[in-house]
């Protein structure tokens, strides 16, 4: 016999699942059943009414009707008690046309940040161009030292050629007025 009088483990059985088809009709019965009761005490003893022609005139009531009387008849305590659990809210389903998609969505942290780090690099490359970063004064003095090396190598080639061209001019006049003696 099992420890403590109990009856045999259940470890090595096929588990049964309750389709959600299942539950529904469950559900259906049950509201069913208390809608019934509930009539059969309004219309006391007396009454003789059919049960099958009572079904079909709840199958014809919107189900709507019969979430609210399921609702507002609990069993027990509950009628007593409100129970406020946020964790057992229902959640509502929405149709596609119902949705929100041109209204502003929430970003991630990550999205929001890369959106920040490109405005960021937007802003910094502006300023680079007007020229006021570090960055983009430090490259302004380098060019303008490099363009002032650059005029000053200009200018010596200048002068070399020009004293080369008068050194020539020089040599030729001599060797012209050598020649008229």
């Amino acid at each position: 016999m099992p420890k403590g009088g109990r009856k045999g483990g259940h470890k090595g059985r096929v588990r049964q699942y309750t389709s959600p088809e299942e539950i529904d009709a469950q559900l259906q019965a049950e509201k069913q059943k208390a809608s019934e009761e509930d009539e059969q005490e309004e219309s006391g003893d007396g009454a003789s009414g059919d049960p099958k022609k009572e079904k079909k005139s709840l199958d014809s009531d919107e189900s709507d009707d019969e979430d609210d009387d399921y609702q507002q008849k609990r069993k027990g305590v509950e009628g007593l008690i409100d129970i406020e659990n946020p964790n057992r809210v229902a959640q509502t389903t929405k149709k596609v046309t119902q949705l929100d998609l041109d209204g502003p969505k929430e970003l991630s942290r990550r999205e929001r940040e890369e959106i920040e780090k490109q405005k960021a690099k937007e802003r910094y490359m502006k300023m680079h161009l007007a020229g006021k970063t570090e960055q983009a004064k430090a490259d302004l003095a380098r060019l303008a030292i490099i363009r002032k090396q650059r005029e000053e190598a200009a200018r010596k080639k200048e002068e070399e050629r020009k004293a080369k061209d008068d050194a020539t001019l020089s040599g030729k006049r001599m060797q012209s007025l050598s020649l008229n003696k």
